[in-house]
Order: C-alpha cells, then structure tokens, then sequence
C-alpha cells in the first residue's frame, strides 16, 4: 500500500485487516494486494472481471499463492449459473436445481469434488458456494436454478453431499446465504429484499440445508442482506446480531468463519457506505468481509481506518474483532492442507452423464417428438438481462458450440449456426421471421426465466397466433414445466454449458 500503509502496521491494524477479503482489478494482482498478503491480509476474492482465459487465471491463482502460500484465495464457484473459473465458456457442470432434480446425492458429491479439483488447480482455496437456498418462492430473481429445489429436505441433502464432495478434495465449502435468501422477490445486489417470516417458518423452511451443512463439516457459512423483521428489524441479518450470534452460532452450534456476502452490494452498504458495514458486520459475528470487486488501496485503507475509529469510539469491541482475525487465521490454517492436492485435468462428460441430464429435463417426450417433426426448425434466442450474481457467462447449447471441455459434435455447431435471430427487451415484437421462413419449418425459443419477461410472452404469443409452430425451451426456473403451448414447454432448470450439451442430445435424438 502507499503511504502511511507503507509503515509498519499495529498489530491491532494487523487484526483489521485479517477480517477482510477484498477484491481488486485486472488480469494479475496489483502491488498494493501483494504487499497486504505479505502484511496481515488472509484473504482475496477474484471474480469474473479478472478473468481472460483459464492460462491467465491459472497463473494469477500462483501469483496469490506465491505472496501468501495457503492464502484463502475465493471465488465464487457453484457450478452452474454462478461461475467465475468458466466466465467465458460457461460452466462444464450441470448446476445446483438439475442435480436436485436427479436427486442421486453420489452424484451430487462427485461434483462438489469436480469443483474442488478444478478451483485448486488455479490457485483457489475457498470457494463461495454451495448455494443452500430453498427457492420457495418461484419469483425468486436472484437465485432460481442456483437452488437444489423447493423441497427443503431434498434442499439439505444435496447441500451436505456438495459440502462433503468439495472438501474432501481439499477446498474450502461456504454455504449461502445465511439464513435463507430463497423467499425473496429482490435482488439484494440492487436493494434489501425483506422476508416475512418467523422462526417457526425458517426452521421448517429455509434452515434445514444450513442444519445439514453445518453436520457434513462447512468450515464457513455467508450472510444474506436481507430484511427478517420477525427476527430483527434492526437491519439485515449481514449486521444481525440474533441471527448470527443467537440463531446461527447459539441454536445451530456452527463454530467456523461467517462470511459476509459482498458489503459493495445495495442490500449491505447503500446508503451508509462500506467502511460502515464492516464495522456493523463485526459487531454483528462476522468474521470475514467481503468487501466487493474493485476494493483499490485506498479503499482499504479507508475501511481499516473507520473500523479502528469504531473499535476507538467504543461501538466496536475490540475483543470482537480479534475474535474474528481469529477464526479467519484458523480458516486459514485448513486451505494450507490443500498444498498436497494434486488436481487433475478436467475432463469431458460422457455421453451417459449427459443423456442422464437430459432425462431430468420436464417435457423431454413431447420436445423430442416436436423436434422430429420440426428438423429444420429455426432458433430464436432471447436474451434477458441476468441477474448480478450471474454475470454474463455463456450460457446453453450457446457456450457449448465454443466450450473447450465439452463435445465439439456437429450438434453442436449446426445448432449455433441454424437460422434465426437474437432478441432482448431492446427488439421490437412481434418477432416474425423474415418473409421467405415458412411457418411450417417451426421455431425453437430459447431463454432463461421466459415467464418473467413480458416482451418474450408477446413475442411467443405473436409466433403462435402468427401460426408458427412453436417450441418453448426455458433453461431458468420455468413457471410451467411441460405445459404444451406454455412459455417452457421443454424446460431444463440450468442453463450451464453441460445442461446446453444435455439439450443438445435431446436434438440429436429426435433427428436419429
């Protein structure tokens, strides 16, 4: 760092600073990372923006790990929708709904050992996931497919076999987020979604992966910045003292690192800042903070400074925050053993793991019949704007034309280069072919969360009253699975680049 931050650092300064996890940018570490890595600072977290290919990515993994061997270096890898290591190809896993739908736990282990395999072979150490929450309400417009299920039971089971997987490997599991972001109908990345339910609610609904997560060994767990006023209308449950202290750690026994979800996120920092949220995160149990994408050197130190002042001021304990450097140092401590890992190469799936994915699809029968009758049919693809936590990873049959680990079939590339066009909220509608397309060759519409978006219903619904043959494929937690002349007629819960390759064995069979 520059400055004054060049100095030796107290060691309360140095305590700070092992509570936080920032970000920064660009392809490799800046100087200001490095010098924290080798002065107080455990943690880094890399997203998609700094990532350019898996060579790069690879090789900032080893810069991280060369400035602070055993670091916990975080990425935010769940396997599906959310991944960072595939950011540009797409995920070569089927996601988090799809294994629920497969509900063979076996499975679900081997994956969660997958990812382990892959994010340690770049370096990374912790990864941010899995995603235990129920998605109890369909609505839901930030976690969707990122969820094992609706069924918490089955919601459990699959988020303990994830955790067991990846950490048998050698990674470090963090469930999320704490105590259920399931039921809410806000992304928390733009503001701070409310939930209204009670305890009695969450213990039935929204704790039970949490329960099983923390049996199956998580060595740390992420808040949610969200609003439970039943259990405390103070703020959310990031700077929720009951909730961590009293819910999580007291009635769930859970003695590991409590992550916080990203503090530059609306739902945590909007409208006080980030400096503030940290020291309302500690004081509420965090341990580790998630300062965000681009932290900078300055915005470091501007945080460290205001905590300090807090711990100064007497609004922050300073007891507290060594408990949580602590428990970070601890977490810390476990990533070192991952230094024997000796990862493999990622392979592709076979054509058995991809028919059985295929099979888990709702309305695969009638698509394939659809598909026979319609093998000329063209592709519309239409592009809804994704939610934060997403990004903008390839996604289906898509990223699987140009995934360097899945099967490079004439599948395929044929399905990537049919006739059609792509659309969004910016196209006019109705999406009517141009003149020479006959109605009779059918359309296949292409999308995620169709139902959501009303210019893909009345572009669907001018195709069919047009007297378009019409194929619905939604790829994103669908409203109506199966329905014929529904917007997800053919539905997949996942849009990954392997949940893409499945699709396409579906395509492949009907022309067989």
């Amino acid at each position: 760092m520059s400055g004054a931050q060049q100095s030796a650092p107290s060691e309360l300064r140095l305590a700070v600073r092992a509570t936080l996890m920032p970000g920064f940018d660009g392809f490799t570490a800046p100087e200001w990372i490095i010098a924290a890595l080798g002065n107080g600072l455990q943690s880094v977290c890399v997203y998609g923006a700094n990532v350019r290919d898996r060579a790069q990515l690879a090789a900032l993994g080893a810069q991280l790990q060369s400035a602070a061997p055993g670091a916990l270096v975080a990425i935010d890898e769940e396997g599906g929708e959310v991944t960072r290591l595939h950011y540009l190809n797409g995920a070569p896993y089927p996601g988090a709904a799809i294994l629920g739908r497969i509900d063979d736990l076996s499975y679900t282990e081997e994956i969660g050992r997958r990812v382990a395999t892959d994010i340690l072979a770049s370096g990374f150490t912790l990864a941010l996931a899995p995603d235990a929450d129920v998605n109890s309400n369909p609505e839901n417009p930030v976690i969707g497919t990122r969820s094992f299920g609706t069924d918490p039971e089955l919601a459990a089971r699959h988020t303990a076999a994830w955790v067991r997987g990846l950490q048998s490997a050698g990674a470090i599991a963090c469930p999320k987020h704490f105590p259920g972001h399931g039921d809410t109908a806000q992304d928390s990345h733009l503001a701070l979604p409310q939930v209204d339910a009670d305890l009695a609610l969450l213990d039935v609904r929204d704790l039970p992966p949490f329960r099983a997560a923390i049996a199956a060994g998580a060595r740390a767990i992420m808040t949610s910045h969200i609003l439970l006023p039943h259990l405390d209308d103070s703020g959310p449950a990031t700077f929720s003292r009951p909730i961590l202290q009293g819910l999580l750690r007291e009635q769930l026994g859970f003695v590991g690192a409590i992550v916080t979800d990203a503090l530059d996120m609306q739902g945590a920092s909007g409208g006080i800042g980030i400096p503030e949220a940290a020291v309302r995160a500690l004081a509420a149990g965090c341990d580790l903070l998630c300062l965000g994408t681009s932290t900078g050197a300055d915005g470091m130190r501007d945080i460290e400074d205001h905590v300090l002042a807090a711990i100064d001021s007497g609004r922050l304990e300073e007891a507290r925050v060594r408990e949580a450097a602590a428990r970070v140092r601890e977490l810390r401590a476990v990533s070192g053993a991952s230094e024997g890992v000796s990862p493999v190469p990622l392979e592709a799936p076979d054509v058995a793991e991809l028919d059985r994915i295929a099979a888990s699809f709702a309305g695969g029968a009638a698509a394939r019949a659809w598909l026979a009758a319609h093998p000329s049919a063209r592709v519309i693809r239409v592009n809804a704007e994704t939610n934060m936590a997403v990004g903008f990873a390839p996604w289906g049959p898509f990223a699987t034309s140009e995934h360097p680990v899945l099967p490079q079939g004439d599948s395929a590339r044929s399905f990537a280069r049919r006739p059609g066009i792509a659309v969004s909220h910016a196209t006019a509608v109705p999406w009517l072919p141009d003149a020479e397309a006959s109605s009779d060759l059918g359309t296949i519409v292409i999308g995620r969360d169709l139902h959501r978006h009303a210019f893909a219903r009345a572009g669907i619904d001018a195709l069919r009253a047009a007297g378009h043959a019409v194929l619905t494929v939604d790829m994103g937690w669908p409203a109506d699975p199966g329905v014929p002349g529904g917007y997800a007629e053919l539905a997949s819960y996942g849009s990954s680049a392997l949940a893409g390759a499945a699709l396409l064995r579906i395509t492949e069979g009907a022309r067989a």
